[in-house]
């Protein structure tokens, strides 16, 4: 059996004195697609934030290609080959297209720069059109490429990805998602999702947990948590994104 790329373990985290996470268990397989999905609040993105150093973890234990990485700040997990495509984007709205292409590539080999460049832009032309104008000018979704595109640079083993979809129309939705399972298929970039639309999401993911309150309360492949009822109910059938009872 192959051994995990991501191995997180009893993780506690949160904000202050407030606990968001409440004993993460979960594994990420090289070559997979995972996905988190749950409604507002459940605790996704604070997560994501952890595995990548901010905030630290208050328990509990994150491995990547089994080094101990739970204590590491940021930006040496970036260069382990984390790399992360925040909620809200993020990108430097100043900066240009290259400009902030450039920063996501910070912690990479120098020497791979135009190749690098070459492949993101093949994935995204929209921002080979706009590799000198502002990042604050693009729209939503240019901004989004972008978002993913700076991220890329870092030449990312794992890619995470926090609401990729959030406040695009439904067809540069539709374009984000064909372009994770390209980047996953490949490029062979092993990808853990968060992501509110769980119908794409679990489509794509080769599995996918359920988050409530800081907890993962289902767990199964993206097709049987697509088939399961409670989900259909709670997040696909115009459910509000209502907790599912956890288990016994």
């Amino acid at each position: 059996m192959t051994a995990p790329l991501l191995e997180v373990a009893g993780l506690h985290s949160g904000y202050g004195r407030i606990e968001a996470l409440h004993g993460i268990d979960l594994t990420v397989a090289p070559g997979e697609i995972v996905t988190l999905v749950g409604a507002n609040g459940a605790g996704k993105t604070t997560l994501l934030m952890t595995l990548f150093g901010n905030p630290r973890a208050r328990a509990g234990r994150v491995r990547f290609d089994g080094e101990d990485i739970t204590a590491l700040p940021p930006h040496q997990i970036a260069r382990r080959g984390l790399a992360i495509a925040p909620e809200g984007r993020r990108i430097f709205p100043r900066m240009t297209v290259l400009e902030n292409l450039r920063m996501g590539a910070t912690v990479a080999d120098p020497a791979h720069f135009g190749r690098d460049l070459d492949r993101v832009l093949a994935l995204f032309p929209r921002l080979k059109e706009r590799l000198g104008q502002r990042g604050g000018t693009l729209s939503g979704g240019e901004q989004q490429m972008l978002a993913i595109g700076r991220a890329l640079m870092s030449r990312p083993r794992l890619l995470l990805l926090d609401e990729p979809s959030l406040g695009l129309a439904p067809l540069i939705v539709r374009q984000i998602f064909e372009i994770v399972a390209t980047i996953n298929r490949d490029q062979g970039v092993t990808v853990l999702l968060v992501e509110q639309n769980a119908y794409h999401a679990l489509r794509l993911a080769h599995r996918g947990h359920v988050m409530v309150n800081g907890r993962i309360v289902l767990s199964g492949s993206g097709a049987e948590l697509l088939a399961d009822p409670e989900i259909r109910a709670h997040y696909l059938d115009g459910g509000a994104g209502a907790a599912p009872a956890p288990g016994p």
